[in-house]
């Protein structure tokens, strides 16, 4: 899970800095594990644009990944780590013993031809999964569920990991990789470790287009805009007055700066301490 940097040459090598590759084992993934997935461009199925800056981008298959790990009791091999492009973090290719392979997500210290297992009678160790009451006090944890049987929905991008610190009845108390303490079933499944690609926050693309390849078109900013495309728009040079320098708004014209979360949420019950704490 290390990085490389490179000499100047070139400007943009001069502040890359880019993974190693060096934890990845096979460069070819496993056909029978790969779905199509085709661009939207940001439109939905009207041709609209609902999310700004996508579009381009290398073409890509959507590995099936296993975040719901429900064949339990049934030992499987780590075949190979390897890559994804759809995400941050590595994964692992595993294969049961009755012959099923699949890919879950690599934590840090999973390594080829070690055994992973799921279910309760699962031991807490690195790549296991286990419901949260069977997990021992204190253990780093990922891909969490939110409800029992639905799949893995928390802690799953690169260096992600929670940390199980109480449990409260048929409640579990997950202090979540942001600070929050939240409470969850205690029936929800989760895996050991923290996931893998510790490093991916420190890597630098070097160039804008690097950015490109992963699909991400540029964003301008508001202020540099005509009066017509933005509510920040205008003015002569940096304005005072008409162009940019008021309130800061949103394209559509709402005032920035505020939450964003909905008040009386359901969820909100479940929540112990927030992340930010007065």
């Amino acid at each position: 899970m290390s990085l490389k940097s490179f000499k100047p040459t070139t400007p943009s090598n001069r502040y890359k800095v880019l993974p190693a590759f060096d934890e990845i084992t096979k460069s070819k993934p496993e056909k029978a594990l790969l779905r199509p997935l085709r661009k939207t461009g940001g439109r939905n199925n009207n041709g609209r644009i609902t999310t700004r800056h996508i579009g381009g981008g290398h073409k890509r298959h959507y590995r099936m990944i296993d975040f719901l790990r429900a064949k339990h009791d049934v030992p499987a091999t780590v075949l190979a780590v390897e890559y994804d492009p759809n995400r941050t973090c590595r994964i692992a290719l595993i294969q049961y013993s009755d012959g099923e392979k699949s890919y879950i997500l690599a934590p840090v210290g999973l390594v080829v031809g070690q055994t992973v297992e799921s279910g309760s009678k699962a031991a807490p160790k690195v790549g296991n999964a286990l419901p949260l009451k069977n997990v021992p006090l204190g253990t780093a944890i990922h891909n969490i569920e939110i409800r029992p049987g639905t799949g893995g929905k928390v802690a799953r991008a690169a260096g992600q990991q929670a940390v199980l610190s109480n449990r409260d009845g048929s409640y579990a108390l997950v202090r979540m990789p942001s600070g929050e303490i939240r409470k969850f079933d205690v029936n929800c499944f989760c895996t050991i470790g923290q996931v893998g690609n510790t490093q991916h926050m420190n890597e630098s693309s070097g160039k804008a287009g690097r950015t490109r390849w992963m699909g991400i078109r540029p964003t301008v900013r508001g202020m540099t805009m005509n009066p017509v495309d933005h509510p920040n728009g205008g003015g002569e040079g940096k304005s005072k007055s008409g162009g940019g320098r008021q309130h800061l708004k949103s394209p559509w014209g709402h005032l920035k700066g505020q939450k964003t979360r909905r008040l009386h949420k359901p969820s909100d019950a479940f929540i112990v301490q927030r992340r930010k704490t007065k």
